[in-house]
């Protein structure tokens, strides 16, 4: 199943269209429930009980806060300790914080010594910049107890839309979110932790901005049918490597072998080693006696000369699907009019360098606007790599993957994505699910790969049949 992600304006007017479930706090109270259940689920989980375990409620001004006091009554219930910290006791919530009270809740002005959980009712949706210094001490102290922090909504100091994680803010073991996840939750993964989405009755809209689940990845893997062959499974063309640097056609073609059952040709001065490691892949030395493909993939060790700069153009000028990385994209950026006037799926997959190449600009902290705005302005779909990697078409859909790791940030990697997207594309995925869906398996075969340690593009590569196996096990 897809998950949908939403800007803080979204929320806000799918919880004004519950009209009074809104203005009667039920939403509220609804929330505080799921907090309180999240907390609970977390002691069990970490000490083994709830009865007399320590939590301090870290509240702000407004509702946030208010979720988090309503919180406190129901752990109150259960025999759990809660303290609260009020960074802004003029404006904290009123009915929230007399409740509280009545519960036997106690208001510090200090991080107890021993502590089991700390809840972050900062800022929420509303807080843009990072954490005051107040606060910033306070979770600061927080760390110094070895207690987990779970976060309401989001952990303040990172930006609902953008994600940006500002200096100082809130690293948050888990958050607990309502109705929907927010931008941020995909945007700063690494800082929300865990995320549990509580559904408390708010409709939300068709989502811009998604990613899919490890299911749905599987599903859209193309299998050979009773009715397939090599042919009907897509062929795949990749262009890449030199005799500089011949790995990049190596790594590019194996991959592409290993991430469909369909047929792959290659294109390029390194033959002998494309051959030597995948003797099923059909040589050649130029694009004309190629044959027949149903994409091409280009640019990985191509160079960036006049040779190079000739064959992007002659692949841009068909009408077949094309996926253009590393020197390709180079030589786009110095040519973007070989996009003019083409109509046939196109996927590029810059990093942060080749990006700002082909922008004009580094992406920046607000790396969603920047992807989509290069999306638009070429016409193309843009994968933009990273540990959050966002797939845009000109549209502004967006897809977008966690890795939940760094281990694919090594020499040659892309060139591996190279190879599994380019063969999606050839099977006939429209480039945005190509782009995320080997975005996925990349990122899961270099977790296999790794079991811990670093490793080479080379091991990523050989961890893709294994990771499409477990991955394929999900299909219904």
């Amino acid at each position: 199943m897809v998950t949908g992600y939403y800007t803080a304006a979204q929320i806000r007017d799918a919880e004004a269209a519950t009209g009074v479930l809104l203005s009667g706090g039920v939403l509220m109270a609804r929330a505080a429930n799921a907090v309180a259940a999240q907390v609970s689920a977390e002691l069990r989980e970490r000490t083994g009980g709830v009865y007399g375990r320590r939590v301090l409620l870290v509240v702000g001004a407004g509702n946030n806060g208010g979720d988090a006091l309503y919180a406190g009554v129901r752990l109150r219930r259960r025999g759990v300790r809660v303290d609260a910290l009020l960074l802004d006791p003029d404006h904290a919530h009123g009915a929230g914080l007399a409740a509280f009270r009545s519960a036997g809740g106690r208001v510090s002005a200090t991080v107890p010594d021993e502590l089991d959980i700390a809840v972050d009712a900062v800022v929420g949706l509303g807080g843009r910049g990072p954490l005051r210094p107040p606060a910033a001490e306070v979770f600061a102290r927080i760390a110094d107890t070895g207690a987990a922090v779970l976060s309401v909504d989001l952990p303040s100091g990172v930006d609902p839309d953008t994600g940006v994680v500002n200096t100082p803010s809130v690293r948050a073991d888990v958050c607990v979110t309502f109705g929907a996840p927010r931008l941020a939750h995909l945007l700063a993964a690494p800082a929300c932790g865990r995320v549990v989405v509580a559904d408390i009755g708010i409709p939300v809209p068709a989502a811009q901005v998604t990613s899919p689940s490890d299911a749905e990845v599987a599903a859209l893997w193309p299998l050979p049918g009773p009715g397939d062959d090599k042919y009907s499974q897509g062929v795949v063309g990749v262009i890449a490597g030199s005799a500089v640097f011949p790995g990049a056609a190596v790594l590019a073609t194996s991959a592409a072998v290993a991430a469909t059952s369909g047929m792959t040709r290659y294109v390029g001065p390194a033959v002998d080693e494309v051959l030597a490691k995948s003797p099923e892949v059909v040589a050649a030395s130029t694009v004309a006696d190629a044959g027949r493909v149903q994409a091409w993939a280009i640019g990985p060790g191509i160079g960036t000369g006049e040779q190079a700069h000739d064959l992007l153009a002659d692949v841009l000028g068909t009408d077949l699907p094309t996926l253009v990385d590393a020197d390709g994209l180079t030589v786009l950026a110095r040519a973007p009019e070989l996009l003019a006037d083409r109509t046939a799926p196109t996927l590029l997959t810059p990093h942060a360098g080749e990006f700002a190449r082909l922008a004009g600009a580094e992406p920046g902290p607000d790396r969603l606007s920047a992807v989509r705005g290069l999306a638009e302005r070429l016409g193309v779909t843009v994968l933009l790599k990273g540990r959050i990697t966002l797939v845009a078409d000109p549209d502004g859909r967006v897809s977008g993957n966690d890795a939940e790791s760094s281990w694919a940030a090594t020499a040659g990697a892309g060139d591996v994505l190279t190879g599994i997207a380019g063969s999606l594309l050839a099977a006939g995925l429209p480039a945005r699910s190509a782009g995320v869906c080997a975005a996925r398996v990349h990122a899961r075969a270099a977790a296999l790969a790794s079991g811990g340690a670093p490793i080479s593009a080379a091991a990523l590569r050989d961890a893709v049949a294994p990771t499409l196996r477990r991955l394929l096990d999900l299909r219904e």
